[in-house]
């Protein structure tokens, strides 16, 4: 078994999770705890900026306007996250035998065989003297795959795992919401859904000043506009077979301007309930339970939402013994022992590339 760690910074840009697992990159899996480190406002806005500054690139290397500071910041954040957790958690950092370390997507355009996720994997290395596997998903769209969804794979190993007998979608929702639909003897089909908290997070900030409808009580206070509904659903993604992925800024928060922001959080959040459920609608067939991980499961209203769109059961990953928080950041220290053991990560069926890739880049400290 390889003890590893896995970092996660997804859309929502609320903070680094960390998570330590033990696992052999197949079949058996152990949960050994997580941690989380928020990013201060100042962050987020760095975030934001070079978000904006990546928008034009033809080049994932380039680092124009914020994108320079925004990569530096992240690194110390990741570094900072994965020592306060091993200080909070009493675990010898000579333990660790490797580090999976995702980075933040600024830009993902897998059309121009396109993805940027910053965080400098060679420099976190050596900052914290582990061997750190990152860069996860560029060989993937260099291949012309969609270089996403790539928890695929841990939600995979999960559910076979658990048992489960009948078909299961696992639902991530964090800026952008994905789905797994795995079946037994069948490899997991997987794709973007829709926006996730994304456009959520982004009307609080324009609205409120703060980028999160707490507990969806915002949400909840309003009433979905089913005609903008109706338009939203009518773009073209939601058509397209899976494989599929989204940049974070794919929708805007436009639609809902004209609206109350009670009505318009409900709207949102309705869209992308109701994204989810489009989603599920082109796998082979309807699963026996929706499991939902991600910033999504702590939102009632969203929960609500689901329920009332899916075809099928709907349970938080906490009713399993996994994780709502920690899902991901498990998933890529999952990913880390697999591309050490050079063990794919993506699939034909999840990202669309033509054959099993191992991907992701291993930097070595200087010892």
């Amino acid at each position: 078994m390889v003890r590893t760690i896995g970092l996660m910074s997804g859309t929502s840009m609320d903070g680094v999770d960390v998570a330590l697992i033990e696992t052999d990159g197949e079949a058996e899996i152990s949960f050994r705890g997580s941690g989380f480190l928020p990013y201060q406002d100042e962050d987020r806005a760095l975030l934001r900026a070079a978000i904006a500054d990546a928008a034009p690139l033809h080049d994932r290397r380039a680092r124009p306007g914020a994108l320079a500071s925004a990569e530096a910041m992240v690194t110390q954040r990741h570094c900072e996250a994965v020592r306060r957790f091993l200080d909070a958690q009493g675990v010898d950092g000579k333990t660790i035998d490797v580090i999976g370390f995702h980075g933040q997507t600024v830009l993902h355009r897998p059309e121009k065989r396109l993805t940027v996720q910053i965080g400098d994997g060679a420099a976190l290395a050596r900052s914290l003297g582990h061997d750190v596997v990152y860069d996860f998903r560029a060989a993937d769209v260099l291949r012309g795959g969609q270089g996403a969804p790539l928890v695929p794979v841990f939600h995979s190993a999960l559910v076979r795992a658990t048992g489960f007998a009948e078909p299961v979608a696992v639902i991530n929702i964090g800026g952008v919401a994905n789905v797994t639909f795995i079946e037994r003897e069948r490899e997991p089909i997987a794709c973007d859904a829709g926006p996730g908290n994304a456009l959520i997070d982004d009307l609080m900030l324009l609205r409120k000043g703060v980028a999160i409808d707490r507990d969806g009580a915002t949400a909840a206070r309003g009433r979905a506009d089913e005609k903008i509904l109706k338009d939203l659903l009518a773009h073209p993604f939601f058509a397209l077979a899976p494989p599929k992925s989204l940049d974070r800024n794919a929708f805007s928060a436009a639609a809902v301007a004209s609206l109350a922001t009670e009505d318009a959080a409900r709207t949102l959040t309705a869209f992308s309930a109701a994204a989810i459920a489009r989603a599920l609608d082109l796998m082979p067939q309807r699963p026996a339970i929706a499991v939902i991980c991600g910033g999504g499961a702590r939102n009632p209203t969203l929960m609500a939402e689901l329920s009332a769109r899916l075809p099928c059961r709907v349970a938080d990953a906490d009713a399993f013994g996994w994780s709502i928080d920690a899902m991901e950041a498990q998933a890529f220290a999952y990913m880390a022992v697999r591309r050490q053991k050079n063990l794919p990560i993506t699939f034909p069926q999840t990202t669309g590339i033509d054959a099993p890739l191992a991907g992701g880049l291993i930097a070595r400290p200087v010892r």
